[in-house]
């Protein structure tokens, strides 16, 4: 099972040992490390991978996971 973290700020992080990173083609991603962080912010130079820039330019996230706010995911 994946499991995925929003950092305050930062990357999503993806937790598993069964995770593949695929393109809009099919084409599969190396991934080098675990877990995987992906980009947040837009402007990493390794998208999909976070590489840091969301510190360097101050990237604030304008969305948190609100319990019972009847929220849901995108369809």
């Amino acid at each position: 099972m994946a499991t995925i973290k929003l950092r305050l700020n930062g990357p999503y992080l993806v937790e598993g040992d069964d995770v593949k990173v695929v393109d809009w083609n099919g084409a599969e991603y190396h991934v080098e490390r675990r877990p995987i962080a992906l980009c947040r912010c837009g402007a990493s130079t390794k998208k999909p991978f976070c590489d840091g820039t969301h510190s360097k330019i101050g990237f604030q996230a304008g969305e948190i996971a609100v319990p019972a706010s009847g929220d849901r995911p995108a369809s």
